[in-house]
């Protein structure tokens, strides 16, 4: 890269490099991080952030499980599997993609003017796996690492909180498996209207069924899939605890 293009990316992204904690040497690929399709000027042009979002994906995905294999030494391999959905999920990656505030980076074509809302919470997140393979092709996996334990290891406690949320929990390990959806279905009903006792049955794909209770639907949802993450060997009994 040339002295000159080094200083017209330095000056355009010097504020954005602050917020990240890190200096590119060749801005070409931040660039590519920070485009949307919808720039596209012809149909074979692919300079957007799509091919990077996949390896920013992978890239994140490793570091983070490292982080969680390093915080969790006795957890097993399902439990860490939901902790890692937790934080890598879309709406982890909007969040901090605000915090550093990339819409103000991202360049999009007319059909995408208001990035900052929710509908566009997708687009910020993808944008955010972009950028972290464009630091990893830039500086190397250390670098994209680095990047990573900066704004995520604060975060690890958002694992602990979605685990208390057992209907959640089920929900992300069934479809990390391919099992589909859990369904919920109501067994039964006793009590008066004013102090009634639901049981409720978890349905989940090629495994059998599981029986909660509850003062609520919900409650008897979240007792069924509770159960059920603790026959599978997700959550351990103490979770009941938590």
């Amino acid at each position: 890269m040339s002295t000159t293009s080094k200083s017209r990316g330095s000056k355009r992204f010097g504020v954005l490099e602050k917020r990240l904690g890190y200096a590119f040497s060749n801005y070409e690929d931040l660039e590519r991080a920070l485009t949307h399709a919808s720039v596209r000027k012809k149909s074979d042009n692919n300079f957007h952030y799509q091919r990077l979002e996949f390896l920013g994906d992978r890239v994140l995905g490793l570091a983070v499980a490292e982080l969680l294999f390093e915080k969790y030494p006795d957890s097993n391999e399902g439990e860490l599997s939901l902790r890692l959905n937790a934080l890598v999920k879309g709406r982890t990656l909007a969040e901090i993609s605000d915090e550093l505030g990339l819409h103000e980076f991202i360049r999009t074509g007319g059909d995408l003017k208001e990035l900052t809302g929710k509908r566009m919470q997708s687009v910020r997140a993808d944008v955010l796996e972009a950028l972290i393979a464009s630091i990893y092709l830039d500086g190397g996996l250390q670098a994209a690492v680095d990047f990573i334990k900066r704004f995520w290891k604060e975060r690890l406690h958002m694992a602990d909180e979605a685990k208390r949320d057992s209907k959640t929990s089920l929900q992300e390990w069934a479809h990390s498996n391919r099992f589909g959806t859990p369904r919920y279905k109501e067994q039964k009903r006793i009590g008066p209207d004013h102090d009634p006792l639901f049981t409720v049955v978890v349905q989940v794909n090629g495994k059998e069924e599981m029986s909660g209770t509850g003062r609520s639907k919900r409650a008897a949802e979240q007792s069924a899939a509770r159960a059920m993450l603790i026959r599978e060997g997700i959550w351990e009994k103490d979770e009941l605890a938590r």
